[in-house]
C-alpha cells in the first residue's frame, strides 16, 4: 500500500485514478487546484502523479517547484508527445510520462513498477577507474564531484554501469529499470540518455556508448 498523490484539472480523470488505484489498496489524494499542493506534507507520498497541461500553474512548472522537497517519483499525465516537451519535462525533475488517454492496465503497471523500484535493496558501492556510485545514497560521483542526475537518470546509469559492456535496447532498459514493457517508452528513455550525455560530457565523462541499431552499453 502506497501514498499517492494525483494532480489534474480534470475530475474525471482524478476520480478514474482514485477509483484505479484503491483497487489495489493505495490511499490517494487527488488535488484540483494545482496551487493548493504547496500546502500538503508532500514528503507523506510514495509517488506523485502530475498533469502537463493545467491552468495557472502547469506540471512543469509544479514539478521544478516540487522536486526539492520530495524524493519519491513523479509521473507525468500528458497529451504532450513532442521531442522537446519531453525533453523539457524530464529535466524539471519527472521520472516517466503517462500519455493520455490511458488505461487501467498501463496505470497500475506504471505505478506498481516505479514504487517497486523504489524499494529495492542496494549495496553500498560500485567503483570504476574515474567513478562510483553511491548506492546507497543514489549518486553518481565523477572524479569526486556529484554527477547532477535526476532520479530516473541516476536510476538507468546504475543499470547500464551494473551490467558493464552489456547492450541493451531501450525496451529493455526501461522494462529493467521501472518494470513496465511498453514500445510508447522509447521517447522516455532517449530524452534520459541525451539528458545524461549531456551532463556527464560537462564532466568530461562519456561513459554510455550507442550501439547504433541495438541499444546503450556502459563502457569506460
Amino acid at each position: 500500500m502506497a501514498n499517492i498523490l494525483a494532480v489534474d484539472d480534470e475530475l474525471a480523470i482524478l476520480t478514474m485514478i482514485q477509483k484505479i488505484l484503491s483497487k489495489d489498496g493505495h490511499n490517494v489524494t487527488t488535488i484540483y487546484e494545482p496551487a493548493n499542493v504547496q500546502n500538503l506534507n508532500l514528503c507523506s507520498f510514495d509517488l506523485i502523479l502530475l498533469d502537463v497541461m493545467m491552468p495557472k500553474l502547469d506540471g512543469f512548472t509544479l514539478c521544478k517547484e516540487i522536486r526539492g522537497h520530495v524524493d519519491c517519483p513523479i509521473l507525468f499525465l500528458t497529451a504532450k508527445t513532442e521531442e522537446n516537451s519531453l525533453v523539457y519535462g524530464l529535466e524539471t525533475g519527472a521520472d516517466d510520462y503517462i500519455s493520455k488517454p490511458f488505461g487501467a492496465l498501463e496505470l497500475r503497471a506504471r505505478v506498481t513498477a516505479h514504487l517497486r523500484r523504489e524499494h529495492r535493496e542496494h549495496t553500498t558501492r560500485l567503483s570504476f577507474s574515474n567513478s562510483y556510485f553511491n548506492l546507497s545514497a543514489k549518486q553518481l560521483i565523477i572524479n569526486e564531484s556529484i554527477a547532477p542526475l535526476t532520479k530516473g537518470e541516476y536510476q538507468i546509469c546504475e543499470f547500464l554501469a551494473r551490467n558493464t559492456g552489456q547492450v541493451f535496447s531501450r525496451e529493455q532498459i526501461f522494462e529493467h529499470v521501472f518494470g513496465f514493457d511498453s514500445d510508447s517508452n522509447d521517447n522516455t528513455i532517449s530524452t534520459h540518455i541525451k539528458n545524461i550525455r549531456i551532463k556527464l560530457e560537462h564532466m568530461n565523462y562519456s561513459p554510455i556508448k550507442t550501439v547504433w541499431g541495438i541499444g546503450y552499453k556502459w563502457e569506460e
